[in-house]
């Protein structure tokens, strides 16, 4: 029987004085225990001095959801619907993070203000939009005179993903689009600016190249799981370097905490069953670790049981059944539990069981033992 020396709900006491990007992970997008639990962590944290929040949404959509929560104008509403990618908007606990962080700021000078930031790609693994309006953003900015006009829905069907004859990713009109790119960021860069909207639009113009490489890719010839491989890599890629970059705008601030799935932040490598194929691929957090060092802390979120998509108890001598007895509610340890990793899981789960390689790449685990619905 596994017994822990250091169990707490006091996110303090996981986290050293040099941490400066704090990443807390989710087991599965389909259980919401974790996200309310962020919720209160992140008021914990704001309270010892973080001054901001990434979470596994479009890093460009994710600029309307800080406009509002600076004070900007909109309604609640439409900035659920349009500031989050992966219908993550209609999640409750995000709706609830956005309001609270609102009214957090209202009386708060500018430099103590909280900020929203998404660190995702634009893509869902298998689907990818139209390059189009990213590139219009930096192009309007830079006053150019160049048509940008393509069929998005040819660049934005799955089919474009999925098939690479389908795909327009090495067209003439990809290779011009690209130029055109590379072109505006050179520009870009002579400006040698540093407000808010040169920021943005170095953002956008980043977000479309990396788009036209995504795209690139889909159109290279390699059997569906070869391609797979390569687009999971490009996308914790690009979330890497939105960490990064979000941290090097952040730095003068304070600390920054993360939230997404375990899978894109823990330090070791990545695997997943996706298409009948076995994808395997660096995480966002393998590939910032080796830059921050000790900068950088994971707490990988765990789930002993959820009724609602049919995760049942878990057995006993499992790593989460080791865990299930020791907390009432939810809690966290930094002792690491061994054993065998539980085999009661499904596919459509989403969930990711604890293993040993998950845990050697983590500092500590948040265990929920039993998960809640999508309200609180």
């Amino acid at each position: 029987m596994l017994r822990l020396n250091h169990m707490s709900q006091d996110i303090r006491e996981f986290i050293s004085p040099f941490t400066e990007l704090l990443a807390f992970g989710e087991p599965t997008h389909l259980e919401h225990a974790h996200t309310w639990i962020r919720n209160e962590l992140f008021e914990q944290l704001a309270a010892q001095g973080f001054r901001s929040i990434t979470l596994e949404t479009c890093r460009i959509r994710g600029l309307l959801v800080d406009d509002y929560v600076q004070g900007g104008p909109g309604d609640l509403d439409t900035v659920m619907e349009e500031g989050f990618s992966h219908n993550f908007g209609r999640w409750p606990a995000n709706r609830e993070l956005v309001a609270w962080m609102r009214e957090y700021n209202a009386d708060k000078p500018a430099e103590e203000r909280l900020a929203f930031h998404g660190f995702d790609f634009q893509t869902e693994t298998t689907s990818a939009p139209s390059p189009r309006p990213y590139l219009e953003h930096a192009r309007d900015y830079l006053g150019e005179d160049v048509d940008l006009t393509i069929d998005d829905e040819t660049w934005g069907r799955d089919e474009a993903v999925l098939d690479f004859t389908k795909s327009p990713g090495q067209s003439e009109e990809a290779v011009r689009l690209r130029e055109i790119g590379t072109w505006m960021l050179k520009r870009l860069h002579q400006l040698k600016a540093t407000d808010d909207a040169w920021t943005r639009a170095e953002t956008h113009l980043t977000a479309a190249l990396s788009l036209l490489q995504y795209h690139w890719e889909c159109a290279e010839p390699n059997p569906l799981g070869v391609r797979l491989n390569r687009l999971c890599q490009m996308r914790d890629g690009v979330m890497a370097r939105n960490l990064l970059d979000i941290r090097r705008i952040e730095a003068g601030r304070g600390p920054t905490f993360v939230f997404a799935h375990n899978a894109h932040l823990q330090r070791t490598n990545s695997s997943m069953e996706m298409g009948g194929e076995r994808i395997e691929w660096f995480s966002a957090g393998a590939l910032v670790a080796p830059v921050l060092g000790d900068q950088y802390t994971v707490i990988a979120g765990t789930l002993g049981r959820n009724d609602t998509f049919g995760l049942g108890e878990p057995d006993k001598d499992t790593l989460e059944g080791q865990l299930q007895d020791l907390f009432t509610t939810w809690g966290m340890t930094d002792d690491k539990p061994q054993g065998p990793t539980r085999t009661d899981t499904k596919l459509e789960m989403g969930y990711f069981p604890l293993d040993q390689h998950l845990l050697a790449g983590v500092d500590a685990l948040l265990h929920v033992r039993v998960g809640r619905p999508v309200t609180r």
